[in-house]
């Protein structure tokens, strides 16, 4: 629960997922347990599309042990889109996109118990999302070509993430198509971190994987 002002250290090893971005040989919960011992710093409950595998009500089961296990960890669990859902497990916070729910209803709702982000990955976004109270970071991206989005925005590269960030009145977090190949040119820019998904769910080594980011 937000009860004092953001910190955006959270940012920095962020890790996004749902049953959609696993094999059905994985298990979310432990991988987010895996992701959560070797150090990420917050965790976005992301289970949305053709392929996520959970019902309604396994998906408020599952949000639920997962904030659960993120607090033994003294780690954010933010939710997706579903502010119903986040308000239904108090949830540290909530994370919205351009076509999700309105950005200011949102605030409305939960801005003042909960930490909100907004996706944004142009600068009419951008400099829209400044003049609103409330939100306490950007999710900027892709940078890079994902595969972990079906509808996700054309990548705007390292200098396109750069420029936003000249504009950014708040943290900014890149997302999209972040590996270990590339990570040292968000690095280069010196945004508050990176989220990821793939770098991490299709990880040989877990730990390595996340002291990248923490080290980016």
């Amino acid at each position: 629960m937000k009860t004092q002002s953001f910190n955006p250290d959270v940012l920095k090893a962020y890790f996004v997922c749902g049953t959609q971005d696993l094999t059905p040989q994985q298990s979310l919960i432990v991988i987010v347990q895996q992701a959560l011992k070797a150090g990420i710093t917050a965790y976005q409950f992301r289970d949305k599309g053709p392929h996520a595998m959970l019902s309604h009500q396994q998906r408020l089961e599952e949000a639920f042990k997962l904030k659960q296990l993120c607090h033994q960890y003294q780690v954010p669990f933010i939710v997706d889109d579903d502010v119903t859902l986040a308000q239904q497990i108090n949830a540290d916070g909530v994370h919205v996109g351009q076509s999700d729910a309105k950005i200011q209803q949102v605030v409305t709702k939960v801005g003042s118990k909960m930490i909100v982000g907004l996706s944004c990955s142009n600068k009419q976004e951008i400099e829209i999302a400044n003049q609103i109270t409330g939100i306490d970071y950007y999710g900027c991206g892709p940078i890079f070509v994902t595969n972990s989005k079906e509808d996700a925005a054309p990548s705007i590269g390292p200098c396109g993430l750069a420029q936003l960030k000249t504009i950014a009145t708040r943290p900014i977090v890149a997302i999209g198509g972040i590996t270990a190949d590339n990570i040292s040119a968000i690095s280069q820019i010196k945004v508050a971190g990176s989220a990821v998904i793939s770098m991490i769910t299709n990880s040989s080594d877990i730990q390595k994987s996340v002291q990248q980011l923490i080290k980016s």
